[in-house]
C-alpha cells in the first residue's frame, strides 16, 4: 500500500529539483464548483466559504512519497467561465473533472470531450461531486454520479472541500492510477527508447467555448 502523504508544501517545492517523477494535474469544471476550494483542501489544508472567481489559472506545487518514490506534484486550478475561451492547460498529460452535486451534471460529460480532444490519451483522469456537504441542495444522486463515471470510464468520488471529505483520497487515488499505467508502460516499452523519468511537454491547446453552470 502506499504511503502516507507528506504535508510539507509551499514555495520552496516550487524550485526543488529532488524529486523521482513530476505529475502535472489540472482541475477542471464550470465555475463555481469549488476547483479553488479544493485545491487549498488538498495543498494548504485550508477552506474560506467566500467565493472569489478564479482570473486565468493559478497552481500550487506539493510533494508526497507513494511507493517509495518522492512525487512532486503541480495542481493547476483553471478559471471555469474562462477555460474554454483562453490557451488553457487541458493538454496537461493528468486531469480531473469537478462537479458539484448542486449543479445538473451536463458539464461533466463536455469537459470529458475536451480532455480527449485536447489532450493525449492516456490521460488518467477520474470524476469528483464536490460540495457533498450540501444535501439540501443536491441535484446529483450519488447513483447518478457513478453512471455517469461509468459511461465516461472514469472512477468516481463525492467529496466536499469544506469539510475536508475524500479530498486527500481523491488526490492520491489520481497519483496511484498515475504510477500504475506508468508502471505498466515501462513494462511494455522497448528498453532502448525508455528511461525518461518524465512525460514530454504538451503544448497548450485552445479550447472551445462552453455554457457556465448557473448554480
Amino acid at each position: 500500500m502506499a504511503s502516507a502523504t507528506d504535508s510539507r508544501y509551499g514555495q520552496k517545492e516550487s524550485s526543488d529539483q529532488n524529486f523521482d517523477y513530476m505529475f502535472k494535474i489540472l482541475i477542471i469544471g464550470n465555475s463555481s464548483v469549488g476547483k479553488t476550494s479544493f485545491l487549498f483542501r488538498y495543498a494548504d489544508d485550508s477552506f474560506t466559504p467566500a467565493f472569489v472567481s478564479t482570473v486565468g489559472i493559478d497552481f500550487k506545487v506539493k510533494t508526497i512519497y507513494r511507493n517509495d518514490k518522492r512525487i512532486k506534484l503541480q495542481i493547476w486550478d483553471t478559471a471555469g467561465q474562462d477555460a474554454g475561451t483562453g490557451p488553457c492547460t487541458t493538454a496537461y498529460y493528468r486531469a480531473g473533472i469537478l462537479q458539484a452535486i448542486t449543479c445538473p451534471p451536463l458539464a461533466a460529460s463536455y469537459r470529458s470531450t475536451q480532455i480527449k480532444t485536447y489532450s493525449w490519451d492516456n490521460a488518467q483522469v477520474l470524476l469528483v461531486g464536490n460540495k457533498c456537504d450540501m444535501e439540501d441542495e443536491r441535484v446529483v444522486s450519488s447513483e447518478r454520479g457513478r453512471q455517469l463515471a461509468d459511461h465516461l470510464g472514469f472512477e468516481f468520488f463525492e467529496a466536499s472541500a469544506k469539510d475536508n471529505i475524500n479530498v486527500k483520497q481523491t488526490f492520491e487515488r489520481l497519483v496511484d492510477v498515475i504510477c500504475e499505467k506508468m508502471s505498466e508502460s515501462l513494462d511494455t516499452a522497448d528498453p532502448a527508447v525508455t528511461g525518461a523519468k518524465q512525460g514530454p511537454q504538451l503544448s497548450d491547446q485552445q479550447v472551445p467555448p462552453h455554457q457556465d453552470c448557473a448554480c
